[in-house]
């Protein structure tokens, strides 16, 4: 069993009358009028409400009329169409797998959209606007078909959020991936991709709106089939509604109307999960809203009343100079991060928190054998680390520099190379042991301190002091880190904690955790220094570039602490890992020691993060991948989880700074490309 997230359906008896469905889309129609006129008004020109009427009626003089006409009608036409077309996109998603955390963002549809208008841009060919939203149409369809494919449709669950978000995760890092190895012919992506309704004239909207047109006229012609399948799939069949079809088509009609946003203004993030969840309470007073053919087009004017509203609320609340730099996806992708976080806290979750993995035993030698094999890899890829990258070095170059005999040339690569490997080495080793006790403490085989959102908040509080004290060391950065992942620790956890850390529950609120966090880094990044998106890039693919000694001392510290304290405790993770009531049993504080765990937990996560950015995956793949080996006993699960994720960022960071030398790829794309599959692997296991 899993988390229920239904639809719900309305009962005959309570459904009102037709005045009341009138009542409300007359109300939402003067909405989104009154935030559209709002909206022309705001700006950076010195155009006000009576200039902008002059100019509506032809009697302004050249330059109003040109902003007007040029610049803020045209932004909020988009905003109408873009919140309109993810709005009704939403809805469909939802209603056609009963999942009220179904959207375009949360089953990758942006995410594969701006993966193929990556790759089309990196090919240096200039499209058109509606070759482009074919691209996009095309990669959005071909991400959601994969999810689709993973999780299923219908099941009412949220594994299909999480297989989507999963996914997301892996294509995003892709094309960050193609952002920094080709920043020329990818200028601007990034800033693209944060969502912006800004336009410049009325083409794009024009071509656009087409598109957007028969994704609303087929969803509305396959509406009665749609609603058919809240029935069941077998009441469905028995009224003659071909099921699969019928899914199938609305899928792409939902992708047709978010290529179609995403191609005008970038991913608008988490209006389609919004506008919908809206909706629903206007049953209250609209008769038929939970029928697809109603609350479809009220989904769109929900949809377009948030875009629009998100628009007016920062030009009104920030100076229009700095409202004009802050992207409107920032904004949607805070407000949507928690909406999230409050639906997961409250869905009622009956997966429970079972044990990550069967119990194996696994005899003494092969516990050895592993450890030898993995030593000896760790050995092998710190040596190829140390002696490859854009510069190759021999094994006497590095005798001589520890002698303090090498040439100049030698000294200097060594000395900024050697702090790399120790910081990738060492975050590997501290995300690895991180995740092992999380997912020990929670019992929950998804957990991991990226995907809860933990390294997110460790990124962010390191961001901040970075881009507003430019000059800080080591332990001030760590420090930083270490506080922003406590705070979304104790938001994640304490969500969570309701009802013993339910799987689902706990992840979904880490989701949510770790893409506020994104979209904060984002902002900061944009208010700060708008030009340097490519040190967000950077931070956020996990790169070790230009660390030194002083910042890799703290994670040492601190990992030296976390080896000692989980060795010592082994035998209570073995106790807190099997259920509640055995630690309970034998006289363990069950609550004082997972908060003791957590702790540790954030501490190595905020500290590696602070060393070598921020790197997913390391902290799910490595844990799983010990207890694979040598079974659930953490005195052998801690030293082979460390080692294990020592030698997998160690060989990612080598990887992205050889393989297409001199450029560099950061070991966090490397690890999350790797982490990707695994998690939708494990995700998939635990279905059946």
């Amino acid at each position: 069993m899993a988390v229920t997230a239904t639809t719900p359906i309305a009962r005959p008896e309570t459904v009102p009358s037709r005045t009341g469905a009138a009542a409300v889309t007359t109300a939402l129609v003067l909405l989104v009028a009154a935030l559209a006129v709002v909206d022309i008004t705001q700006g950076t020109a010195a155009v006000g409400p009576a200039e902008v009427l002059k100019a509506l009626t032809g009697r302004a003089d050249t330059a109003d009329a040109s902003v007007v006409i040029a610049s803020r009608l045209p932004r909020m036409t988009a905003g109408l169409l873009v919140g309109a077309a993810l709005g009704m996109a939403g809805l469909a998603l939802q209603a056609v797998s009963r999942n009220v955390l179904a959207s375009p963002d949360t089953l990758a549809v942006n995410a594969g959209s701006y993966l193929a208008l990556g790759v089309a841009a990196v090919t240096g060919v200039s499209l058109p606007v509606l070759a482009s939203s074919g691209v996009a149409f095309a990669g959005g369809l071909a991400a959601a078909a994969v999810v689709l494919g993973l999780s299923g449709l219908g099941s009412g669950t949220v594994r299909l959020v999480l297989a989507g978000t999963a996914l997301a995760l892996g294509l995003t890092a892709v094309t960050e991936g193609l952002l920094l190895l080709f920043p020329q012919e990818t200028e601007g992506l990034y800033r693209w991709n944060q969502g912006n309704i800004g336009q410049n004239g009325f083409d794009g909207v024009l071509q656009m709106l087409p598109v957007a047109a028969v994704g609303l006229i087929g969803l509305l012609l396959i509406a009665r089939r749609v609603d058919a399948l809240a029935l069941g799939d077998d009441a469905a069949r028995g009224l003659g509604v071909p099921v699969r079809a019928t899914r199938v088509t609305a899928v792409v009609l939902a992708t047709l109307l978010s290529s179609a946003a995403v191609t005008l203004a970038g991913p608008i993030g988490f209006v389609g999960l919004c506008a919908p969840a809206l909706v629903r309470p206007l049953a209250r007073w609209a008769r038929g809203v939970l029928r697809l053919r109603t609350g479809v087009p009220l989904a769109g004017l929900v949809g377009a009343a948030l875009v629009l509203g998100a628009d007016v609320l920062l030009r009104a609340f920030v100076d229009a100079d700095t409202a004009v730099a802050v992207p409107t996806g920032v904004v949607t992708s805070l407000v949507g991060a928690v909406f999230l976080i409050v639906m997961a806290a409250r869905l009622r979750d009956t997966a429970g928190a079972a044990a990550p993995d069967k119990l194996r035993i696994r005899s003494h030698a092969v516990f050895v054998t592993t450890l030898i094999v993995l030593a000896a890899a760790v050995a092998g890829v710190t040596v190829a680390a140390v002696l490859l990258g854009d510069s190759k070095l021999l094994l006497g170059d590095v005798v001589n520099w520890a002698q303090g005999r090498a040439g100049r040339t030698v000294t200097f690569v060594l000395d900024t190379r050697m702090p790399r490997v120790f910081a990738a080495l060492l975050a590997g080793a501290a995300l690895a042991l991180a995740g092992t006790l999380v997912q020990a403490v929670t019992r929950n085989p998804l957990a991991e301190p990226a995907v809860l959102g933990v390294s997110g908040g460790g990124a962010l509080g390191a961001v901040i002091l970075v881009t507003t004290v430019p000059v800080v060391g080591g332990w001030s950065v760590a420090g930083a880190a270490f506080a922003g992942s406590a705070v979304t620790a104790v938001v994640v956890f304490g969500l969570a904690a309701r009802g013993g850390y339910q799987q689902n529950r706990l992840v979904l609120v880490g989701i949510g955790t770790a893409t506020a966090t994104t979209a904060l880094i984002s902002l900061l990044i944009v208010l700060t220094d708008p030009f340097n998106a490519n040190k967000a890039l950077t931070w956020l693919s996990g790169s070790t570039y230009g660390r030194n000694m002083p910042d890799v001392l703290p994670l040492a510290i601190v990992l030296a602490v976390g080896i000692t304290l989980a060795g010592v405790r082994h035998r209570e993770l073995d106790l807190v890992s099997l259920d509640e009531d055995t630690p309970r049993l034998l006289g363990l504080d069950l609550a004082r020691g997972r908060l003791g765990f957590l702790v540790l937990s954030v501490l190595l996560s905020a500290t590696a993060v602070a060393a070598a950015g921020t790197i997913g995956f390391v902290g799910l793949v490595a844990p799983h991948a010990a207890r694979a080996l040598v079974g659930r006993r953490h005195t052998r699960v801690l030293p082979v989880a460390l080692l294990l994720g020592a030698v997998l960022v160690c060989t990612a960071d080598l990887l992205g700074r050889t393989v297409i030398a001199p450029a560099q790829l950061g070991a966090g794309l490397m690890t999350a490309v790797i982490g990707t599959p695994y998690f939708l692997y494990v995700l998939m296991r635990g279905r059946r």
